[in-house]
C-alpha cells in the first residue's frame, strides 16, 4: 500500500521543522537551562557494547567537556522492559531538563511520556515515527540515513568479495534493521547482481542486540557457507560476529562506530552513525534555547553523520580504486542521482 499524499506532506513538514539541525555550529556559554541535568536511558546492550550505546554516552561526555553539562544515566535491566519506568524516573526528577532514550525501542514509550511531561524536553535516537501519530512538541526524534550508508557497505562488499558470497546479520528483526539489510543488498546488486547475499537475524526481541554468542554462531555459519565478508548490524551481538571473523580470518563490516580495534586486519570498514556528534548538536540546542520538537531530525551522508570508515588502517583492504568508486557512489546518493527508497524492502 502506498502512503497517501497527505501523510507524505506531513512527513516533509516534520523534516522541515528540524531543518538545519545537523549543521555544525558554535554556541555561547550555557544559559540557565544548561544548569539542568541531562538524563540518558540506555537500551539493551547498555554501556560497553562498543557500538550504538557507547557512542551515545560519548556524545554526552563531549558535551560535558565542552559545555560543562551534568548528566546521569540508567542501564537497562534484562531485555529492557523497564524503558517506560526508567523514562518516568528521569521525568519526575526536577533537576533533569532533557531526557534521552537510546534506540528505536523507546519510540512508543517516550512519545507517551513526553505528552505526560510537557515541561521537559525529550530526544529519541533512531526514533520510529508512526504515520498517524503526532510527535509531541517537546520531543525530537533523531534518525540517520542508515539505508544509504548500508548501500555503500554493500557496494564495497561486492567490489572486494572473492567468493562472490557475502553475508548480513541483523540484531532484532525490525523496520530499522531491515533498512540495513535492504540497503546492503541493493548496494551489492548495484555492483554485481551475481553476488549472493546470505541474511540472518539473531532474534525478534530487544535481547537480540545483546547476544554475542548467537552472533558468532550465525557468522560462523555464513562464513562456512562461502561468505568471505559479513555485514553486522547487531549492537553488542555484533561483537560475536567480529570474533567469528577473527577466528575464520575472514572480513567483517561493522556498524555505528569504527570497530577496527576489535579485530585489526579483519574489519573491512564500519558503516558509522555519528550518534555522538548528533547528540552533541541536539544538546547544544537545548542549552541555547533553540531546541525544536515535534519532528524528526535526519543526520545523513552530506555532513558525514552517516558515513563509512576509510583510513590508513583499512586502506589496503579496500584499495584506492574501490575507495574512489565508493566516493563517487556516495556523491551520487547525496545528489539524488542514485535513489535509495528508505521504505522499500528488498526481497
Amino acid at each position: 500500500m502506498k502512503p497517501s499524499l497527505s501523510l507524505f506532506v506531513l512527513f516533509l513538514f516534520f523534516l522541515a521543522g528540524c531543518s538545519g539541525q545537523n549543521r555544525e555550529k558554535q554556541i555561547s556559554a550555557p544559559s540557565s537551562v544548561g544548569k539542568s541535568r541531562i538524563g540518558l536511558v540506555f537500551d539493551v546492550g547498555g554501556r560497553g557494547d562498543k557500538s550504538f550505546n557507547d557512542s551515545a554516552y560519548n556524545g554526552l561526555e563531549i558535551a560535558k567537556a565542552k559545555h560543562g553539562v551534568n548528566f546521569i544515566f540508567i542501564e537497562p535491566q534484562g531485555e529492557g522492559a523497564d524503558r517506560e519506568a526508567s523514562l518516568r524516573q528521569m521525568a519526575v526528577d526536577p533537576d533533569i531538563g532533557l531526557i534521552i532514550g537510546v534506540g528505536m525501542l523507546f519510540s512508543e514509550d517516550i512519545t507517551a511520556i513526553a505528552r505526560e511531561f510537557p515541561d521537559k524536553k525529550f530526544v529519541c535516537i533512531d526514533y520510529i515515527h508512526q504515520p498517524k501519530v503526532v510527535i509531541p512538541a517537546n520531543l525530537q526524534g533523531i534518525a540517520f540515513e542508515e539505508k544509504k550508508g548500508s548501500f555503500l557497505a554493500g557496494a564495497l562488499a561486492a567490489m572486494v568479495t572473492k567468493t562472490k558470497t557475502v553475508g548480513f546479520i541483523g540484531g532484532m528483526e525490525s523496520s530499522v534493521i531491515k533498512k540495513f539489510e535492504s540497503g546492503f543488498i541493493e548496494g551489492v546488486r548495484s555492483i554485481n547482481p551475481a553476488v549472493r547475499v546470505i541474511s540472518g537475524y539473531i532474534g525478534m526481541t530487544g535481547s537480540a542486540f545483546a547476544d554475542p554468542a548467537k552472533g558468532k554462531e550465525l557468522a560462523l555459519g555464513q562464513y562456512g557457507r562461502g561468505a568471505d565478508i559479513v555485514y553486522q548490524a547487531a549492537g553488542a551481538s555484533g561483537l560475536g560476529v567480529i570474533e567469528a571473523a577473527k577466528e575464520t580470518r575472514k572480513l567483517v563490516i561493522c556498524t555505528d562506530r569504527d570497530q577496527e580495534p576489535e579485530a585489526p586486519g579483519f574489519v573491512l570498514t564500519s558503516m558509522t552513525k555519528a550518534v555522538d556528534r548528533a547528540l552533541l548538536k541536539t544538546v547544544e540546542t537545548f542549552l541555547d534555547g533553540s531546541f525544536k520538537g515535534g519532528c524528526v531530525s535526519v543526520f545523513g551522508l552530506a555532513d558525514r553523520y552517516t558515513d563509512y570508515v576509510y583510513n590508513n588502517k583499512n586502506a589496503s583492504l579496500i584499495g584506492i580504486k574501490n575507495y574512489q568508486q565508493l566516493e563517487d557512489i556516495r556523491k551520487k546518493l547525496i545528489a539524488g542521482e542514485i535513489v535509495v527508497d528508505e521504505t522499500a524492502v528488498v526481497q
